[in-house]
């Protein structure tokens, strides 16, 4: 079997070469930022389908600007650098490229001026990341959302994500499958690590992107699936904590959770308990685009294999 690769120091090497020190800034002081993308295999067409790739390197770049990581790489450099990297690995299999932007400098000093920036890429075989079949069970985390005057949570910056992970703890520790986080005010902002949307009365409902959300690249998929496919515009607003008891229905989104059916919160069930209509209804279309089943959308959607391709 082939090793795996990984993009490390400009090139393309094997993943046991890709490492850095103990004494690596971002190590020390989580000074990085990443991007979370996913590749759907297509068995039929023996092709793997990298959805929204210039989208997430849109993102990965504006989080790089926070950060003040200068990198020597266009959008077209980084994309063309992430097809090369999963042909390269081969992948029969849905997967998931984890591009990280880090300072690299080996230093002792809370800062992001005069440092070193550097890039890496790698990817694993990924399937749910939460079971998107059955539902999921939630709980509202007694801890609050990181507020973006404090570190925002519109750039995917791997310093902030221990406040996902007390969230994410909390909940499995207390018997739950996943944390709705709410904002310093009280208002729904989001799951660990996924967008939330709560359907009421027939419309679509989300926190808006002044409530310390991520700028989600599946959220807006989510957004224009529901309008163009099943004439459901979104209301994007505050969210009050008593609303997710109240929903219709309620799902997760984003690159790991997909798209996810909560059936409850705080041990009351969501609706009947089950995966509402409106949220299976653009499941299966979200499934289904993402494996290339769906021309329309075919612009969403980057294949890596030039002709059929197995991996050795």
């Amino acid at each position: 079997m082939a090793a795996d690769y990984a993009f490390f120091k400009g090139g393309i090497v094997p993943i046991d070469k890709a490492k850095v020190g103990i004494r690596t800034h971002a190590l020390q002081y989580g000074t990085a930022c990443f991007e979370g993308i996913r590749g759907y295999w297509n068995k039929e067409e023996e092709q793997l389908y990298i959805l929204h790739l210039e989208a997430h390197y849109r993102r990965f770049l504006r989080s790089c600007k926070i950060l003040k990581i200068d990198l020597p790489y266009s959008l077209e450099e980084l994309c063309k650098v992430t097809v090369e990297l999963a042909d390269r690995n081969g992948y029969r299999e849905d997967a998931y490229i984890r591009p990280l932007a880090y300072k690299s400098s080996e230093t002792i000093s809370p800062r992001l001026h005069n440092l070193e920036g550097d890039l890496a890429i790698y990817m694993i075989p990924l399937g749910d990341y939460i079971d998107t079949s059955k539902g999921v069970r939630t709980m509202v985390s007694s801890w609050r959302r990181v507020a973006d005057n404090a570190i925002p949570a519109r750039g995917k910056i791997t310093g902030s994500y221990i406040n996902s992970a007390f969230a994410k703890t909390e909940a499995a520790e207390n018997g739950f499958d996943e944390a709705i986080v709410l904002t310093e005010d009280g208002h729904v902002c989001e799951g660990s690590a996924e967008n939330i949307f709560l359907v009421r009365y027939g419309k679509i409902i989300t926190p808006p992107l002044s409530e310390d959300i991520l700028e989600g690249v599946t959220r807006d998929t989510i957004i224009q699936i529901a309008k163009d496919e099943i004439g459901i515009e979104t209301v994007e607003r505050k969210v009050d904590r008593t609303e997710l008891y109240v929903a219709d229905e309620l799902f997760f989104c984003g690159t790991g959770a997909q798209v996810s059916p909560i059936i409850e919160v705080d041990r009351r069930a969501v609706g009947d308990g089950k995966p509402g209509p409106i949220t299976s209804k653009i499941s299966r279309l979200y499934f289904d685009i993402v494996r290339g089943k769906v021309p329309k959308y075919h612009k969403w959607l980057t294949p890596v294999y030039s002709e059929k391709h197995v991996k050795v």
